[in-house]
């Protein structure tokens, strides 16, 4: 961290990796709500294991940026005594599951892009990133191949399957732009060599959306749009929701052990 801290500002630093963490728990969240609720019993146990190793990358992330921040915050400290503007997940992984349909579609398309950042960050200038990356990367690369194939088979399957899926992908497109789009800690994070070039991660994000979509028979939406605002704090209302069912504890019995 000391090398880091001589090449980027310090704040910057630690809110890069808040963004890495509050992406995973958010989405990990997010997915949990499908335990006991998925259409069929194999896809309930893999979508709690996925949100189980998405958390349990979020103890990284989080108690790395507390290191890093040198405030005397924990992973625990960050997860759920932050209000809604203070967090930096993109806007995506916040959005409500909607159907199975849309669920898987918000995973593929965010595991494509964990995927491409976690394989840059395996040369990342710091070695807690890059130790953080590689085991990180193991998960996820079950993630995106899961993910991706059952887009293939959805997409490419029945009539409403298909149709389901065309949904889905046109529904979510508008929120992928946030994560391939710098900003000024971005670009700092990139200069000093912590995070990679985000251009470049939304290069081979790109490529691998396109070869599955292609595969399922589903169409890349024309639209260039792109919503934004995740990154700095500027939420959608379903972040308060999410975070008023996930830190009800804390908040109500401060400072709780078992």
């Amino acid at each position: 961290m000391e090398a880091a801290a001589d090449q980027v500002d310090r704040t910057a630093y630690a809110t890069w990796l808040m963004r890495m963490g509050d992406n995973t728990l958010i989405l990990g969240h997010r997915l949990s709500e499908w335990c006991g609720h998925s259409p069929v019993l194999e896809e309930d146990i893999a979508m709690a294991n996925t949100a189980l190793d998405l958390i349990g990358q979020t103890q990284l992330w989080l108690g790395l940026a507390g290191e890093v921040e040198g405030a005397g915050r924990t992973a625990d400290n960050l997860a759920y005594l932050r209000d809604a503007s203070k967090f930096r997940n993109v806007l995506m992984v916040e959005r409500p599951n909607g159907d199975f349909g849309q669920t898987l579609m918000r995973q593929f398309l965010f595991d494509a892009w964990h995927h491409a950042m976690l394989t840059e960050l395996l040369t990342s200038t710091e070695e807690r990133v890059r130790e953080i990356a590689a085991k990180a990367l193991k998960e996820v690369s079950y993630h995106l191949e899961r993910s991706a194939d059952l887009v293939i088979r959805l997409g490419d399957g029945s009539e409403e399957s298909h149709a389901r899926m065309q949904a889905a992908l046109d529904d979510q497109w508008a929120y992928t732009g946030e994560l391939s789009t710098p900003d000024e800690i971005d670009t700092a994070t990139a200069a000093a060599g912590i995070a990679p070039d985000l251009a470049k991660v939304g290069t081979v994000w790109r490529q691998t959306v396109e070869e599955v979509l292609r595969a399922a028979t589903l169409s890349v939406p024309d639209s260039t749009f792109a919503h934004q605002g995740g990154k700095s704090g500027r939420h959608t209302e379903h972040l308060g929701y999410i975070l008023a069912d996930m830190q009800f504890l804390q908040r109500a019995y401060p400072g709780a052990v078992w």
